[in-house]
């Protein structure tokens, strides 16, 4: 998985000229008294520069404007919307593992800690809080990696755990339609009908009815950008 995504100036007023001067005493008076020259016959208020008119500081950075972003299309960075939007790809990891990723690799479900296998998947809604999801090669322009499988449940029909294996995407069929729940801090649960999508240290990735055990496995998915419009998506 090498190749993937596995989150101013001051404006200063002096008082110049002769006569008219900060702080003037005023005309004497004929007593001997002086009187106060009257603060409107001093210069027009309008010589002073409104300080809200200062120039801007050239060296001042733009002010900030929120970004503008076209109504209706989802963020580049999206979230879990946007993953589960079907216009996303992503890659998906096991909250509990360490290094490995989910793949589709030699057309069953399994966790791998290097780039084989189909590892880009795009959850694609379908109504009623179900999804098929597609899974994608790398982008290579080779043709096959831009036609997607399917996630379906498998049952053996042997007493072994079901799996998840690739097939050709149909809608119609509810062995190919999951659901992905959130659990909190970007973690999901994936089921088919009742059976949780689960990692056995023996068996690896299964289906799982849980009954009254705990929910072990969740994953994060995690964007890798838009997803790819190929004939067969």
């Amino acid at each position: 998985m090498s190749k993937l995504k596995w989150v101013t100036g001051v404006a200063v007023l002096a008082c110049s000229g002769a006569l008219v001067a900060c702080g003037d005493g005023g005309t004497p008076a004929a007593d001997g008294s002086a009187t106060a020259t009257p603060s409107g016959s001093a210069t027009p208020s309008t010589a002073v520069t409104p300080t809200a008119t200062t120039a801007p500081d050239p060296t001042a950075p733009p002010a900030s404007a929120s970004p503008s972003r076209p109504a209706g299309k989802p963020s580049a960075t999206a979230g879990a919307g946007g993953a589960l939007s079907g216009k996303r790809e992503v890659t998906i990891v096991r909250v509990q593992a360490t290094e490995s990723g989910v793949a589709l690799d030699g057309g069953t479900l399994v966790e791998v800690d290097d780039d084989s296998g189909r590892q880009l998947f795009v959850p694609t809604p379908v109504g009623g809080g179900k999804y098929l999801i597609k899974a994608y090669g790398r982008r290579d322009g080779h043709p096959a990696n831009d036609d997607p499988a399917c996630w379906q449940a498998v049952n053996p029909g042997d007493g072994t755990p079901l799996t998840v294996e690739g097939t050709a995407c149909d809608k119609r069929k509810p062995t190919q339609l999951f659901s992905i729940v959130s659990k909190g801090k970007g973690a999901y649960a994936i089921s088919n009908d009742s059976a949780f999508l689960q990692f056995s240290p023996s068996r690896g990735l299964i289906l799982e009815e849980l009954g009254d055990a705990p929910l072990r496995s969740t994953f994060k998915l995690v964007d890798n950008g838009p997803a790819r419009t190929p004939a067969g998506g």
